[in-house]
């Protein structure tokens, strides 16, 4: 067993052997991209360098999975997709840095995957390998997609690398181009989005901070405490994380907690409450007066939310063991609820949700939301909202929840968004949606209701 595991750490050696595990694991289980990676991080010894190489090949791969294997499978003399795991992973991996990353030269990238081939599948793979890459880089130009006029899904789905079902679901929607826009925005690696705890510090000396060590950033179009950097390294060096002067949270996320619009000395209710970001962000917009009761089903991740809440200097935070769909409190002037949804309007950060959702999950989901949303209306007092929010585009899981509850609940109305938040997130009902090739942004979705008897 101690010799197996050994011959495996001399397999998956260097960022592009573990990239290649990390790729099996995705392939032959349910695992998440971002918990595999992290996992690696804190058991391998890897410099800043060979983690940011893992970090780009294995997200990159992932996101351009359909165009990759559409490559392959021109090349490959056989049914690429049959092909052994390891052996169908080390030629992505090739393919993603031949196609996508100009700093590695090609002959880097083919020298790799042959030797990692010979490794694990001997020289006649690690031939057929180098066969193969040597010829897609001698063709690089000349390589064909599907055509757009013959079939819109087919060249969407492999040219923007997304399952074909959304893409047909995006295109009913949208229209050819803005589906267009919105597959290149998915696949566009986003800046970090951080929020200025102004419990700690003021944004102005926050920034100054910020010049001091010189980390650039820009400043958010929409909410003035928050800014955008590319990398934490100086901010985590300087302790600027540990000392809670910021969260990192995309701009979208900040959306339900503005629109519940929690005051200084009410009581709330965070019905689905990790992984905390809302709760943190409500917290500092009560100027930490008052009470949050944060739901979870988990009590380990509750633990993890209550050093968050110690690191950003947060005391009104009270953390409760609970099932959303069945929980009984005491009612509360505000619920903020933001449902387990499928995530698909953050396919920018977690490129691996886009190939491990379907349309049943869709359904399902939204089945399991209206039964959370339907126990959130007993948990709040007369006059007082329900912030219903997700991270995904779906009407199946937006709209169509709300609707149905209101046809459920006639002592509730949907109230607009207008008076809350900027008017570049309102949609025609009057909720917050965002989509990213519009607002440079995660797409979500947030409705506020008011119970009226």
């Amino acid at each position: 067993m101690i010799q197996n595991l050994e011959n495996q750490e001399n397999i998956y050696s260097g960022a592009r052997g573990l990239a290649i595990k990390i790729l099996n694991r995705i392939d032959r289980t349910d695992a998440y991209l971002d918990k595999l990676l992290d996992y690696e991080f804190k058991h391998k010894e890897l410099s800043d360098l060979d983690k940011g190489l893992l970090s780009e090949l294995v997200h990159g791969v992932v996101r351009w999975k359909n165009r990759l294997d559409w490559v392959l499978n021109g090349f490959y003399h056989g049914t690429f997709t049959k092909v052994e795991t390891n052996l169908k992973n080390a030629l992505r991996v090739a393919v993603y840095q031949i196609l996508f990353l100009d700093k590695i030269p090609h002959f880097a990238a083919v020298n790799e995957a042959v030797e990692f081939v010979k490794r694990v599948n001997g020289e006649k793979a690690a031939n057929l390998v180098n066969a193969v890459l040597r010829n897609i880089i001698r063709n690089i130009t000349e390589i064909k997609y599907p055509d757009p006029d013959v079939d819109q899904v087919h060249y969407l789905s492999v040219y923007y690398s997304h399952p074909p079902w959304l893409v047909k679901r995006w295109l009913s929607r949208y229209g050819f181009e803005e589906t267009k826009q919105l597959l290149i925005a998915n696949n566009q690696i986003p800046d970090i989005s951080i929020r200025i705890n102004k419990l700690k510090i003021e944004p102005a000396s926050f920034l100054k901070l910020l010049d001091e060590v010189t980390v650039p950033y820009s400043g958010s179009k929409y909410i003035d405490y928050f800014i955008r950097v590319k990398n934490l390294n100086k901010l985590i060096e300087n302790k600027y994380f540990e000392n809670g002067y910021f969260s990192i949270q995309d701009e979208s996320a900040a959306l339900p907690s503005i629109l519940l619009d929690p005051k200084p000395g009410e009581t709330i209710i965070d019905l689905c409450a990790s992984p905390g970001g809302k709760s943190t962000h409500m917290a500092e917009l009560m100027q930490n007066k008052g009470k949050i009761i944060a739901v979870d089903k988990y009590s380990h991740k509750l633990n993890l939310l209550k050093k968050n809440f110690i690191r950003l200097g947060i005391e009104i935070i009270e953390p409760v063991t609970g099932d959303a769909t069945d929980i009984s409190l005491e009612p509360a002037d505000k619920v903020l609820l933001d449902v387990p949804c499928s995530g698909l309007g953050v396919l920018r950060k977690k490129p691996d949700v886009k190939w491990k959702r379907d349309l049943k999950d869709i359904l399902n989901l939204s089945e399991y939301q209206l039964r959370i949303l339907s126990n959130a209306a007993g948990l709040v007092k007369t006059g007082g909202v329900i912030v219903y929010s997700t991270c995904t585009t779906e009407p199946e899981e937006n709209i169509d929840v709300v609707r149905k509850f209101l046809e459920q609940n006639a002592n509730f109305k949907l109230e607009s968004a207008e008076n809350f938040v900027n008017s570049a997130f309102l949609n025609s009902f009057g909720c917050v949606e965002t989509i990213p090739h519009k607002h440079d942004i995660d797409g979500s979705f947030a409705a506020r209701l008011l119970k009226t008897s």
